[in-house]
């Protein structure tokens, strides 16, 4: 081969590397809602422990894409929902030592590290939404996300809704107090339901949400409760009866944060974070409402009977016993107070 022949190889070679390397820098790597970005400066993940079909799922998703395009391809977050990267125990861990960047939490269960989140899962203390979001959008949801911070953790937005939390059994429907004494019931990980229930007289076991169908399908335990939405998005009308709305707890859920991972961010990112994932509240709030609405027929129609509570006997038995006052004692003058405020006293 001539010398000619062979700097025109090596010309061809080179041109050919450069332009693939050009085409591999300029391939759009990531696409949402028709828009193409490069590979992202940042790829994070949210976990969380709810069905695909959850508003929580569904409007992470969102506020993700909407990230995304806000911080010109910068920012992907990832969302893993159904306890795919591990039970809520798991992820209270990983969120802690950076394992995961963000994950969805429920109050009562957070509780377990953070104390002061379980104070507005208090027994029977919210009559409704309005007392509810008066609470939780003002100074007790101020204290709450500090007490969070204390913890190691970021509070990314206001809390979303969770909802009022309602009894299922497979036994037996639960009207009054008494119907609850000896009743074997599934509860999360969570201090205050367990503590609720055991005041109640029932049989509180606490299991991991993951393990919930299978613990109700094979009778470990009698019953559980939820809000109406994770009973419906999670099938739990195929292996219950009936469905007593005590509202007995209302639950917050908390979009948390690793603060490493959040600091690492530049700071028109972590704006951007904190505006979408504040609006995805407000989004995922309407859509629990809504379902909220519609959802006791819907569980009807599968075969759940829907049962009405005495939600007044259930207050007044409590109060008979130690429990207000034995949380009261648990949380400290300063949250109890706060809650108070617009729970009125609570024995």
């Amino acid at each position: 081969m001539s010398t000619d022949s062979n700097t025109k190889t090596r010309i061809n070679r080179r041109t050919f590397l450069k332009a693939g390397a050009a085409l591999s820098v300029a391939a759009p790597l990531v696409s949402v809602s028709g828009r193409a970005f490069s590979a992202p400066q940042f790829s994070y993940k949210l976990a969380t422990g709810q069905d695909p079909s959850h508003p929580v799922n569904v409007r992470a998703k969102q506020a993700a894409e909407r990230i995304l395009k806000a911080t010109g391809g910068r920012l992907e977050i990832r969302v893993f929902p159904s306890n795919q990267l591990g039970s809520d125990t798991d992820l209270l861990s990983q969120i802690r030592n950076g394992g995961v960047e963000f994950i969805n939490m429920a109050a009562s269960v957070l509780s377990t590290l953070v104390p002061a989140a379980g104070i507005a899962n208090t027994g029977f203390a919210f009559p409704d939404y309005d007392h509810v979001w008066k609470a939780m959008d003002g100074d007790l949801g101020k204290y709450m996300q500090a007490q969070i911070g204390k913890a190691g953790m970021l509070a990314m937005s206001r809390p979303w809704d969770n909802g009022f939390r309602q009894i299922t059994s497979s036994t037996k429907p639960i009207r009054t107090p008494d119907d609850l004494h000896g009743f074997k019931i599934r509860v999360p990980v969570a201090p205050m339901l367990i503590s609720l229930f055991q005041s109640l007289k029932a049989g509180p076991t606490p299991i991991n949400f993951n393990e919930l169908y299978s613990a109700l399908q094979t009778r470990l335990v009698d019953g559980q409760e939820n809000p109406l939405p994770i009973i419906s998005t999670a099938k739990l009308y195929e292996v219950q009866k009936y469905v007593s709305m005590t509202s007995h707890v209302w639950d917050a859920y908390w979009i948390l944060g690793n603060p490493a991972a959040f600091k690492r961010l530049p700071s028109d990112v972590q704006a951007i974070v904190l505006t979408e994932f504040d609006r995805a509240a407000t989004e995922e709030r309407a859509d629990i409402a809504a379902l909220n609405s519609t959802l006791s027929q819907s569980l009807a129609s599968k075969g759940l009977q829907i049962v009405d509570a005495d939600k007044q006997a259930f207050r007044a038995q409590l109060s008979k016993t130690s429990f207000y006052h034995d949380w009261r004692d648990k949380f400290g003058a300063q949250g109890w107070d706060l809650l108070q405020q617009t729970t009125g006293a609570l024995a």
